[in-house]
Order: structure tokens, then C-alpha cells, then sequence
């Protein structure tokens, strides 16, 4: 099939076209090419693509465009692992209905009062994005007709199936029309996914997407968290702290970049721009500026910087973080050519973070958190290259030109009748000169500070084996302690599905789960630890809200509670003891929202923490009428 260059080459109205360039998706990623023609088709389609490489716009592009803006009914059905996922492509789908009148989407997931999506539903309402066990709530409840959905799209399956979720998929498929077109899309293929795809699809069309290894050369990645709002300020810190040579700042818009432009502009920074919209003649005048170092920035879109081959790049910025997790490494690779190191910054609004944790997790590399430079930091670090610079002309000497300037500037002070006139010295001189020098600087005027975030979790203990003496943890597991068991009917696939869905780790890892009445035991792999301590803390399951801490040592009847239980055998899927081997079976794994104090080091965030996205409308309601 030839491949795709732009997005007015598919069929889809000028309304959606619109809203694509709006996004800043520029061309077709490798997925979006092989989806779309074939879903706007009407054909079943099984897609194999990571996280990171377009598969939600590969979807919701043919999906809307195929919505019947007079049919007040639910005519797509998008399935989600988690709630946060579910969020993310409802908004997603919200940005791309932005210009087509009357479309409707709504999320639907635990976690969230259920009153305000009985609200939402009864409304005009064309796409349904949601989680398997909301989903199978509402359909049990009456509140979710699914009759006339034409089109269901299963995102994530191998998750999904990884968190118990293959009877409660079964069942919604059996409330679908039977002729209806279903889309399906997953990292990997086992053979339960293929037993789907058999099942439940016709003549299905199977998409892949080789995954390239994704190689990237010695750079020192990080990433500062900011507001979108004080992201020019960061930039401007970052870049005077580092001083480069030449830099590239990446935006994913062509809007973005001219409006960077003209701000850093103003603050005095050498700086261009380049893009698409830019003629050929214009481009490469604006390259040969920057490879002769006649600016020391350039901003750029992806596309545009396709034809950049400078190897002397000092420092890469990703002012926006790329919409392709194989566009992250691109930019970076504009660095540490020609066999030399580079650095790399992105800056990160809170509602993106999940964006860099998808870019680390695909192209398996770290990207470290840096503080925001501080102003003092900048005026510091300017004051020690002005004087390393004087040093330098200091030691090449050819001062002798400049020297009678300096003798007549004292001879005309000290000669002065101001007695104080009369004290100036060759230090005074001095030092006005670097007072002038500084405060002329760019940025001088209009740097500004910037309200602190509230900082993201973070757990600076290193997790070992043995931490905690006799917590009942097995060799290589780490035991955390949550605060919700069999009194709040909580069963051990809820916490296998919150804790898999949530951190996104196999749920087959997860180890031993004791359930006591008001409190629980997970067995966490050494490896997960941290992130399940930062992640679920912040999180509820079934609704309730959740603490989390380190496991202390077990109290004498907890002991014999085990003792007592391992005689008996009940060690799978009982009401007190659970080994994970893989969980199946129906029911909501709802894993979202805050969580109070705890002690025995307890990790918990109030609602005012931004590691995972929420940003639910009053309504639980996206959309345009």
C-alpha cells in the first residue's frame, strides 16, 4: 500500500481536517496510514502498535467521520483498561469533534460519582469511552443502551485481558449488534487476543507495526516539570543556565513555534523559526543563518526539521512533548552527533506526565527530573561566564588599544570637584562595566518568578529485600499494607486490576494478597516497588479511598492467621489468602482519587497532587452541540 503523506489524502470532511491542524499532527504516523483507509472502509480491523505511536487518532479520525450527527443514540463503543486512558481519549476524541456540530463523547469509569454520568447519558451522546466494569454497570442498571453501536473498539486488549477483564468484554459483546464493525488494538498478540479476533470479528484486517529499535546515543536526558503557562520562563532559565552554542527547541505546532518566535524575540534571544508553512528559499536562508551561528536558537516543528543536519548542536529543547514517542528520539538526535555527548530537555506540564512515562517505557531509556533553575541560579551562572570570558581576553592579551580609554575615564572622574568623584578607582571603573554589561543582558528585564509546583511524588527510599523484618514479604517482593479488605468487599482481582491498571505492570506479577477486615497485603516485585508507593497512593479501589505504606512486621495473630490458613490450603482466590497467577473474572477494578494520613510510612497524596491527569468536567461531558 503507498503510504500516506498528509491527512487531506484520506477521505474525512474539511471540519475534521480542521481540528487535525489544530492538534499539530502534521502528517500520518506509520499506524494512522494503514488504519484509517481500511476503517473508514467499514472493515474490521486488529491493529498490533505500542503505546506512543498514533493508535488513538488511528481510531478516532475514521470513527468520527463515520458518526451520524442525527442519530441521537450510541453509535461507538471504546473499551479502556484504565480510567486514566479512558480520560485521555475521550479528550482526544473532544478535540477532534471540535468543529463538527452536534457530536457528543462521554467517559464513563469508577472513581467518578456515578449520578453525573446518569446525567451525561441521558443526553445526546454518539461515542462512549469507558472502563469494562462501569461499562457492564451501566448496561445492568438500563442507563446504557447499546443497540444501535455500529462501531466497538477495544483499545489496549492485552491489558485488559491482563487485568481480569475477559468475561466482562464477552459479555458486552454479546449487547452489541452483531453486525456491527469492531476495532481492536494491542502491543502484543497472544492467543486469547487471537480467540477474540476469531470470535467476535469479521474477515478481520491485521495491522502491524514493526517496532524499530529505537537507538539513542550518548545524551544527558532530563525533564522539568512546569505549568504550560510559565513554560517560555523555563525555557529561557534553562537556556541561559546552559549557555550552548547552537540549540533546537521542538514545538508540535507551526503556531506554537511563530509564537515562541516572536516572544523570545522580545527578549532579546537570537533566535528563527522553521516550519512548513515556510517557503523552501526562506528555509534554508534560515539554515545557513544557524549553521553559521549567526542565531543561536531554532525553533522547529518535526517535519520541518527533517532537513536539519547540523552535527554541532549543543543542547535539544522539547518545549511540547512529541505526539510520536519515536519523534522524541528523533529530536534528541539532533545532539551528541559526529561522535560527541549532547543534553536533552523537555518540559512537562502535570497532565502530560503520563506522556513522558509511555516515551521511557517504549524507547526503554530514563529521563531524569531536574528542579527548574531558579533566578538566582541564572544571575549567578550569567555573572561566571561574563567573568570567565574576561579572563580569557585577559590572558590573550592586545589590551593596549583600550587601555588610554580606561586612564582618560579616572583622569576625568578624579579631576572632578565631587569629593566622592575624587575616590573613584580602576575597581569603580570596573565595576560599572560589568554593571552595564549584566543588566543590558537579555532576559534582564523581563525575567519573572514562577509560582512552585506542588511537587510530584516522589520516593526517595531504596527499597531491599529484608527492609522490614518478618512483613511476610517472599524473597524479591516488597509488602505494602493498604487500608481497605473484606469489610469494604474488596476481593483480590479489585486489587490486582487497581494496582496492574494503575502502574501499569503485568497483573501476573503481583504476589501473594492477604485480606483481612479492614486492611489488606499486596506482595509487589523489588522492581515495581517505588512506583507502586508513588502511584497508588493517590488512588481509591471500588470507590474508596485508599492508603498505602510499607508493610510493618506482623503482629503474632496475623502470623497465625497464615499459619492457619496455609493448613488449610486457602491460598487461591479464597476470602483471606490469594496467589496471583493471573486473574479473570467480571467486575469494576475502580483504582482513583485521594487518599487521607496514614502512618507506618505512609504514602498518600491529597488532590492537589499532578501525576496523573483529571480533569473531569462538570458533567463528565465532552462535546459540542
Amino acid at each position: 500500500m503507498e503510504e500516506t503523506k498528509t491527512f487531506a489524502e484520506f477521505a474525512i470532511s474539511e471540519e475534521l481536517l480542521q481540528a487535525i491542524g489544530d492538534m499539530g499532527f502534521e502528517e500520518p504516523t506509520p499506524i494512522q496510514a494503514m488504519a484509517i483507509p481500511q476503517i473508514l472502509d467499514g472493515k474490521d480491523v486488529t491493529g498490533q502498535a505500542q503505546t506512543g505511536t498514533g493508535k488513538t487518532a488511528a481510531f478516532g479520525i475514521p470513527i468520527i467521520e463515520r458518526l451520524d450527527p442525527d442519530n441521537k443514540n450510541v453509535q461507538a463503543l471504546v473499551l479502556s483498561p484504565t480510567r486514566e486512558l479512558a480520560i485521555q481519549t475521550a479528550e482526544e476524541f473532544s478535540r477532534l469533534m471540535k468543529y463538527k456540530k452536534g457530536l457528543n463523547v462521554v467517559p464513563i469509569y469508577g472513581g467518578q460519582p456515578i449520578e453525573r454520568q446518569l446525567r451525561a447519558l441521558k443526553g445526546t451522546v454518539q461515542v462512549i469511552i469507558g472502563t469494562p466494569g462501569r461499562v457492564i454497570d451501566h448496561i445492568k442498571r438500563g442507563t446504557l443502551h447499546l443497540d444501535s453501536v455500529s462501531m466497538f473498539i477495544l483499545d489496549e486488549a492485552d491489558q485488559m485481558l491482563d487485568m481480569g477483564f475477559r468475561d466482562d468484554i464477552e459479555d458486552i459483546f454479546r449487547d452489541t449488534p452483531k453486525n456491527r464493525q469492531t476495532i481492536l488494538f494491542s502491543a502484543t498478540m497472544p492467543q486469547p487476543i487471537l480467540d477474540i479476533t476469531r470470535r467476535f470479528q469479521h474477515d478481520p484486517q491485521f495491522l502491524k507495526i514493526t517496532r524499530r529499535e529505537l537507538t539513542v546515543p550518548q545524551i544527558e536526558q532530563t525533564y522539568i516539570e512546569v505549568r504550560e503557562r510559565d513554560k517560555l520562563e523555563a525555557l529561557c532559565r534553562t537556556l541561559d543556565m546552559n549557555n550552548p552554542e547552537l540549540a533546537l527547541v521542538f514545538c508540535n505546532t507551526k503556531r506554537t513555534v511563530d509564537d515562541l518566535m516572536s516572544r523570545m524575540q522580545a527578549r532579546g534571544y537570537f533566535v528563527e523559526a522553521l516550519h512548513g508553512d515556510m517557503k523552501q528559499q526562506q528555509r534554508d536562508c534560515v539554515m545557513a543563518r544557524f549553521r553559521a551561528g549567526s542565531i543561536d536558537v531554532l525553533i522547529a516543528t518535526d517535519v520541518a526539521a527533517r532537513g536539519i543536519d547540523v552535527d554541532d548542536v549543543d543542547i535539544v529543547f522539547n518545549y511540547d512533548v512529541p505526539q510520536d514517542v519515536e519523534y522524541y528520539v528523533h529530536r534528541i538526535g539532533r545532539t551528541a552527533r559526529a561522535g560527541r555527548t549532547g543534553k536533552s530537555v523537555t518540559f512537562v506540564a502535570p497532565r502530560e506526565i503520563y506522556k513522558l512515562r509511555d516515551i521511557q517505557r517504549y524507547a526503554k531509556i530514563q529521563i531524569a527530573k531536574t528542579p527548574l533553575p531558579t533566578l538566582d541560579d541564572v544571575a549567578e551562572m550569567k555573572q561566571q561566564i561574563f567573568l570567565d570570558k574576561v579572563r580569557d581576553i585577559m590572558a590573550a592579551g592586545n589590551l593596549e588599544l583600550y587601555l588610554p580609554l580606561v586612564e582618560q575615564l579616572l583622569e576625568t572622574e578624579t579631576e572632578a570637584d565631587s569629593e566622592s568623584a575624587a575616590e573613584v578607582t580602576s575597581i569603580q571603573v570596573a565595576a560599572a562595566l560589568l554593571k552595564m554589561h549584566l543588566d543590558s543582558g537579555k532576559n534582564a528585564a523581563q525575567s519573572e518568578e514562577i509560582k512552585p509546583l506542588q511537587p510530584s511524588p516522589s520516593i526517595s527510599e531504596t527499597f531491599t529485600p529484608g527492609t522490614v523484618e518478618n512483613s511476610g514479604a517472599e524473597p524479591g517482593m516488597v509488602r505494602f499494607r493498604i487500608s481497605l479488605g473484606k469489610n469494604q468487599q474488596i476481593r483480590p482481582k479489585d486489587i490486582v486490576g487497581a494496582f496492574a491498571g494503575e502502574c501499569d505492570i503485568p497483573g501476573s506479577s503481583i504476589g501473594r494478597i492477604d485480606l483481612y477486615n479492614n486492611y489488606s497485603y499486596v506482595d509487589v516485585p523489588l522492581e515495581h516497588a517505588n512506583l507502586v508507593a508513588e502511584v497508588m497512593g493517590s488512588k481509591t479501589i471500588r470507590g474508596q479511598e485508599l492508603e498505602i505504606s510499607i508493610a510493618a512486621p506482623r503482629t503474632p495473630e496475623e502470623e497465625e492467621h497464615e499459619r492457619d490458613r496455609d493448613k488449610g490450603g486457602d491460598r487461591r482466590g479464597g476470602s483471606s489468602g490469594y496467589r496471583n497467577g493471573g486473574s479473570s473474572g467480571s467486575g469494576e477494578r475502580r483504582s482513583y482519587g485521594n487518599s487521607g494520613s496514614s502512618d507506618r510510612r505512609s504514602f498518600s497524596r491529597g488532590s492537589s497532587g499532578s501525576s496523573s491527569p483529571r480533569r473531569d468536567s462538570a458533567h463528565g461531558f465532552y462535546g459540542r452541540d
